[in-house]
């Protein structure tokens, strides 16, 4: 019994390892302290794009996840951070995030995180994963109250959609 929960933890922080990892890298662009810094062009920063989803047309990134705000963030500065972000990871950027189909670019930025890796914005909100989705066009995180506030997705117009 022992052996079988040891394996299913380590599979479990495996693939959270691998979620993380696969949100972002460490930055390459400044961030002012007061927010949001515009989009620049760059070959290697992440695109964000649209996927009509359960809720409606929401935010996704190129491979199709959903990306989520998270209503305790009043400015572009991020408060999740610890527990917080292992459960919704940030969209993080080593260089200026792109514009899908649909999406405005003028909405993208990124915002320097406290560990000085920079996490996109759209509309002003730090971008996030839920790890709950496990397949892109998920959205199970949708309208969830944790670590303080609300979490949804978000329409190409960067407001919230607050359908389940």
């Amino acid at each position: 019994m022992i052996k079988t929960r040891t394996f299913s933890l380590a599979l479990g922080a495996g693939a959270a390892a691998l979620i993380v990892a696969g949100c972002g890298g460490a930055s390459t662009m400044g961030a002012s302290s007061s927010g949001a810094t515009p989009a620049k062009s760059s070959a290697s920063g992440p695109t964000v794009a649209v996927k009509h989803a359960g809720p409606g047309t929401v935010l996704v990134d190129s491979s199709g996840r959903t990306l989520y705000l998270f209503e305790a963030d009043k400015t572009p500065k991020s408060t999740c951070y610890g527990a917080c972000a292992s459960i919704w990871p940030p969209l993080l950027a080593s260089g200026a995030p792109k514009a899908g189909a649909h999406v405005l670019a003028s909405e993208l930025g990124t915002t320097k995180r406290s560990d000085g890796k920079s996490e996109v914005t759209y509309n002003g909100h730090p971008l996030y994963y839920y790890v709950g989705d496990a397949r892109p066009g998920q959205t199970k995180g949708q309208a969830l109250d944790q670590f303080g506030a609300e979490w949804y997705v978000l329409a190409p117009s960067g407001k919230k959609i607050d359908e389940s």
